[in-house]
């Protein structure tokens, strides 16, 4: 997996590009922001422990969220992150040879683990801004769900993770465009490893007022301090000590000046105790300004 120098290469890289309408800024009084969304994953390979990837009986994660930032003042927003229905699928496992059933498959719906957070405004200026964000991890999923306790719409561990991002915006030719970055440390319960997390986000206005293009690397980093087995011989996205590097790339249309309908994919290039599988959202938004 990626070793320190690889993970501060990216974080340099990441403040090297940010030279935003979606960055990190604070929302102001009374305004928000208000995504209905849907995700979802299937996989049928993971990520061991030492980076390859192995075959699993094919399984899947589906969440619908409410996710919303509202401003309750000019320097601070709250944040909340709701998936109110969770589903964890394991699909039947079939002979290769007889095609007979050799174990039946099952499936889990639930309330996923929700986040709650604040976010401070350290500063702003006209293109530049900077803030602190504290969220917290709530575990109101079922973390051991299922005939073999595997099934999971949670990790059943209470984290805390604090980030300081940094967005610009600017313009390529006569397109508005922005950048953020952002570099994070997770701290985890219950026996959890914790995880630093740093990522590079940029995207364009490639239709004014309607259509921007967005592109995304994120990097999470295991500090392997915990003392909870990461043995996981199905792969998953509730294990201890993943790791992973990802790049993803979203669509976000305005159907009217403050509503809008996006569409995200993303897919690991490394990872470790992982799906090794793309992931796709879709949702609708509203942005109150």
């Amino acid at each position: 997996m990626m070793n320190s120098k690889k993970i501060l290469f990216v974080i340099i890289l990441a403040f090297l590009f940010s030279n935003t309408v979606f960055s990190q800024w604070t929302k102001g009084k009374g305004k928000g922001y208000y995504k209905l969304s849907a995700w979802y994953i299937v996989a049928d390979q993971h990520y061991t422990d030492t980076g390859k990837t192995d075959p699993n009986i094919t399984r899947s994660q589906f969440n619908i969220s409410l996710y919303g930032e509202y401003g309750i003042s000019n320097k601070f927003d709250i944040i909340s992150y709701i998936p109110f229905f969770s589903r964890a699928v394991e699909n039947d496992e079939i002979s290769g040879t007889t095609g007979q059933i050799l174990s039946k498959g099952e499936a889990l719906n639930s309330f996923g683990d929700m986040e709650l957070g604040v976010r401070y405004g350290i500063f702003k200026t006209k293109n530049y801004a900077l803030s602190a964000t504290l969220k917290l991890g709530i575990p109101t999923g079922n973390s051991s769900g299922g005939s073999d306790g595997s099934f999971q719409t949670g990790d059943g561990e209470f984290n805390q993770l604090i980030q300081t991002t940094l967005g610009t915006s600017f313009k390529l030719g006569t397109m508005p465009s922005y950048a953020k970055t952002y570099l994070g440390f997770n701290n985890r319960t219950k026996g959890f490893s914790d995880e630093l997390r740093a990522g590079l986000e940029i995207g364009g206005n490639i239709l004014k007022n309607k259509l921007w293009l967005i592109g995304r690397v994120n990097v999470l980093e295991s500090l392997k301090n915990g003392n909870l087995s990461a043995e996981n011989l199905q792969g998953s996205i509730f294990a201890n000590n993943i790791e992973y590097v990802s790049l993803g790339a979203e669509v976000a249309y305005y159907i009217k000046k403050n509503l809008g309908i996006s569409l995200n994919y993303t897919n690991p290039v490394s990872g470790k105790l992982t799906y090794s599988a793309p992931s796709i959202s879709g949702g609708i938004f509203l942005s109150v300004k």
